[in-house]
């Protein structure tokens, strides 16, 4: 009964399994899903919408102030309803619902003409994509977690089988209606630089990295001012590490310490080598 109950909840995240994958392989198979977004970008818009100025309602119950605040925050759309609303009195939600569409959609388009129809296409897929992704994975925890309390609705006198299908379809649903929202929130929010931003943005880095500045000269001077220091310090007559140099300056080496010099060697093999 167990194997039996698991199996069947199984089916439940198959059957959305398929749904998703479904969609996933259409999105990689078609090169430009601006069609797909345009829908998605639309359907939230107008969920927004209903949300203010919900269907069948009457004009007291409309909320046309917090839907502009709302498409501000969330979309950084400024659309004018109360003033729609004003300018034409009988007009119906279906009318003001098409206004506002039309109204995102030329804002869309002022980005796909900022950025170029061949970088924007390529930057929704790669959006429509990782919100997919993303979402199905929270999902899928989702559906886990409810599978581990689910049994707790037969104290409840409920069907627990009958419940889990309910629950997971209503989580599926708000799956969905999320990517839809939340492709649409980056799409209308994203900053599209121009190329004139661009190139004003690298001149700004290339002036406020550190100079460097190089003598043509200065390595050789630089090598000739080491050799003439390692000539200096070669054990010889006037050995500036001699026992008898480093005596007159307090100093005592002894055979097996390392040389002053800082050669690194011993300083019976180095300075301290005996003639």
């Amino acid at each position: 009964d167990i194997r039996k109950q698991l199996l069947e909840y199984d089916d439940v995240a198959n059957d959305q399994r398929k749904v998703i994958y479904q969609q996933r392989n259409d999105i990689l198979d078609t090169p430009d899903v601006s069609d797909m977004v345009a829908n998605m970008r639309q359907a939230a818009l107008g969920a927004l919408f209903d949300l203010y100025l919900p269907p069948g309602s009457i004009e007291e119950q409309w909320d046309a102030a917090g839907l502009e605040k709302a498409l501000e925050a969330e979309y950084q759309l400024q659309a004018p309803l109360s003033e729609w609303m004003k300018a034409a009195p009988d007009a119906e939600l279906d009318t003001l619902r098409e206004q506002l569409i039309a109204l995102g959609e030329a804002h869309y388009q002022a980005k796909v003409d900022l950025a170029g129809e061949t970088t924007m296409r390529q930057f929704e897929h790669a959006v429509l994509l990782q919100h997919l992704d993303q979402h199905w994975r929270e999902h899928l925890a989702a559906l886990d977690h409810l599978r581990q309390g689910i049994h707790l609705r037969g104290y409840a006198q409920k069907n627990p089988k009958q419940e889990y299908k309910r629950e997971a379809f209503e989580l599926f649903s708000h799956m969905l209606d999320s990517i839809k929202r939340d492709v649409a929130q980056l799409l209308f929010t994203v900053r599209i630089q121009s190329a004139e931003e661009v190139a004003a943005m690298e001149a700004e880095e290339q002036r406020q990295r550190p100079m460097q500045f190089q003598h043509a000269d200065f390595d050789a001077a630089l090598a000739a001012d080491v050799e003439a220091l390692a000539s200096a310090s070669l054990p010889g007559d006037d050995n500036p590490f001699s026992p008898e140099a480093l005596a007159a300056q307090g100093l005592r080496v002894g055979r097996n310490d390392p040389c002053p010099c800082g050669s690194g060697k011993k300083y019976k093999q180095c300075h301290g080598k005996l003639g």
